[in-house]
Order: C-alpha cells, then structure tokens, then sequence
C-alpha cells in the first residue's frame, strides 16, 4: 500500500511546485513585465532554486506558452477551449439566447484571467519573435473558438436571422483589450461587465 502512494505523493509535489512557478512567474510579469523579471526571481517568489525553474520549463519562453496556455484553460489539463464543459453546455443549449447567456459567463471567467496576460503576451512577442512561434497557428485561436460558438448560436431558435457578423461582434465585445478598458480603467466589476456584454449582445443577435 506504501508503495502504491509513494508516486501519488511525488507527483503532487511536482504538481504544486510548477502551481507556484506559474503563479509566481504570472504575477511578476504582470507586475513588472515579461523582459524585466529573471527567473531567479520567479523562482524567489515560488521558493524553489532556480534549477528547479529550468528544470520544469527549459528556459523562460517555454515557461511563458505553458502560462499563458494553463491561463486560458484554467488550469493544466490537455482539454481544448472548444472541449471545456462551459464551451460545451453552450453549444447544447436549446435557444439563441440560453446559448448567449452560458458563453458570455463562459467567457468573462476566462478574461477574468487571460486579460491582465495580454499586454505582457503582446510586449514579449514585439521583443522576442521566437515567442510567437511557439504559436504556430496561422489563424487566431480565440477567433476560432468565436466562429464555432457564433456558428452554433445562430443556427438556433431566436437568433436574429438577419445578423451576418455574429462572430465578429463575440469577438469584439468579449476582447481582453475591451474587457480590460471597463474593468481596470473605468473600475467595473467583472459581473457588471459580464451584464453589459450580455445585453449589448443580445439585443444585437437575439430576437428578445
């Protein structure tokens, strides 16, 4: 039995110290930007050796993608955005506007943490062009997951038949830079945020 939980124990403590290596490395470079934080501080504010940073992640852009990756899913599972139980329920939803309801809420949980990583993302990829190859995609991911909930949501009872630009309307009122403009700079809530989004874009693709 003691052998059985040996490993169980090992891998939870690999698990919580790249927990705090991420939140570590996350809050440092919010607060003071991608270029300016060194890894051994990271590895300060984690309270491991700076070994142990290298060790887990390579080099500090790998440590970034894996970041910003576990920043958007919500944590560190192999589950694409369009494979996450929130994304899903949307989809299955019966009406244009039940679908509306469970992606904007959906997705306000997720600017709640992606927005703050947006400008550090944007800084380091204008500094570093590898960065931005660890993304190989052509197309933008986040519009990708837009088109897919947008195409859902209007082949759907009470969506407005004559809306062609649904997915560009999800795409701009759910942004990060949107987002950050209510809440960081005019000092919204996340919740009174998620109303305003809601409504804004129910009256734009929803027939009540």
């Amino acid at each position: 039995m003691s052998e059985d939980r040996k490993p169980n124990k090992k891998a939870q403590k690999s698990a919580e110290t790249r927990r705090r290596i991420l939140e570590a490395a996350g809050e440092l470079f919010v607060a003071q930007g991608y270029g300016a934080t060194m890894l051994q501080q990271i590895a300060d504010k984690a309270g491991v050796a700076v070994q142990t940073v290298y060790f887990v992640f390579g080099n500090k852009r790998r440590l970034l993608k894996e970041l910003v990756d576990v920043t958007i899913a919500g944590d560190d599972r192999p589950v694409a955005t369009l494979e996450r139980p929130w994304f899903r329920d949307a989809l299955d939803a019966a009406t244009a506007q039940e679908h509306l309801r469970l992606y904007v809420a959906g997705t306000r949980a997720v600017l709640e943490r992606v927005a703050p990583m947006t400008k550090v993302l944007q800084i380091a990829v204008a500094t570093d062009p590898e960065i931005a190859d660890m993304w190989p995609d052509e197309r933008d991911p986040r519009y990708t997951v837009t088109q897919t909930a947008a195409d859902s949501l209007m082949a759907k009872p009470g969506a407005r038949p004559e809306v062609s630009q649904a997915a560009d309307l999800l795409y701009g009122v759910l942004s990060p830079e949107l987002y950050l403009v209510f809440t960081r700079d005019r000092g919204w809530t996340p919740e009174r945020f998620e109303r305003w989004a809601h409504d804004t874009l129910r009256s734009q693709l929803c027939t009540n």
